[in-house]
């Protein structure tokens, strides 16, 4: 039997709709928030991830005293970014997101393989790897410039830039890796993160209208975003990121496979809870990413599982 384009918890089937309907219920949805959030927690904690810890430090760094030299003051957020998600009722616009953001990435990985006994670090290192092992077959010989769109705080961007960076020491080929997010708290955490100032440049800025020149950059990159917008905003950063690669560049996209037997059978607590937490859920796993691609004018040539929950789609600059 093919495979379901969607969950049956998603878009306007019957139960997505009883499921939005509960979520439309302030107290209902601040409770659910709340256990969302708490179950991400302990579920970190009990995987060896010192959560509270890590962000103790965070709050200790010098994060806060970077933020206005990150903040791009001239930034208009969208409206599909002032709306709660991730638990956070200012979304990715507080510090609390910020600081919270890399135990969050690193339980997520874990989550990938929750029944094998790896640790936070190989689960996370095992997922980005999956991505760059699909990467590598569509990537030019020569990469020079990457963009990270949506980088948060950094963990995508970093290892995405030292994969290439050993990937062409024996040619000599320096390369130079920009991290961009509509975030300043996420990137000024990013850059704290980036101790030995491996990252070119961090970023504030909107991924559907960048400053960048044309055919700037020979890889980007969209690494669990795209499950974060709707798919109108989506639409116009392929467009962006079409402009902005090089002539047979690459545009890779790693996010939650629709069709991966996990999503599709989430236990309903679980699919709720994730719901109440990811405001753009429908649009998301309702878009054909792949005829948005062709679309805007890409050559789109793959879509993989790269892991049991998420899949990575490849689309090239003709």
């Amino acid at each position: 039997m093919a495979d379901k384009l969607k969950p049956d918890w998603a878009g306007e089937d019957f139960l997505s709709r009883c499921v939005n309907r509960l979520i439309e219920s302030k107290p209902l949805y601040r409770l659910m928030k709340n256990q969302a959030r708490q179950v991400l927690i302990n579920t970190a904690t009990k995987k060896g991830i010192p959560w509270r810890e890590d962000c103790q430090k965070l709050e200790q760094s010098p994060a806060k005293s970077l933020f206005e030299q990150i903040n791009n003051p001239k930034v208009t957020y969208p409206d599909y970014y002032l709306v709660p998600f991730h638990a956070y009722d200012e979304g990715n616009l507080c510090w609390q997101a910020a600081f919270e953001a890399d135990s969050a990435t690193h339980s997520m990985a874990l989550r990938v393989w929750k029944n094998e006994n790896l640790t936070p670090e190989v689960a996370q290192n095992r997922l980005r790897g999956n991505f760059q092992q699909v990467i590598e077959n569509y990537s030019p010989k020569v990469v020079r410039d990457i963009l990270d769109i949506g980088c948060s705080v950094g963990i995508s961007t970093l290892n995405l830039h030292r994969y290439y960076s050993q990937r062409q020491t024996q040619g000599n080929v320096p390369v130079k890796t920009v991290g961009l997010d509509l975030s300043p708290y996420m990137l000024a955490v990013a850059k704290v993160k980036d101790e030995r100032q491996e990252i070119a440049q961090w970023v504030h800025g909107l991924a559907e209208k960048t400053d960048f020149p044309a055919n700037s950059f020979d890889v980007i990159t969209i690494q669990f975003t795209l499950h974060e917008l709707p798919g109108k905003a989506s639409t116009e950063i392929f467009a962006e990121a079409l402009r902005i690669l090089r002539p047979g560049g690459v545009l890779a996209i790693l996010d939650n496979n629709p069709a991966s037997p996990v999503i599709q059978n989430l236990p309903p607590a679980l699919f709720v809870l994730m719901k109440s937490t990811e405001p753009w859920s429908d649009d998301y796993y309702t878009f054909d990413v792949e005829s948005a691609l062709r679309q805007v004018g890409f050559e789109y040539k793959t879509t993989v599982p790269s892991d049991p929950r998420h899949r990575t789609i490849i689309a090239i600059k003709s």
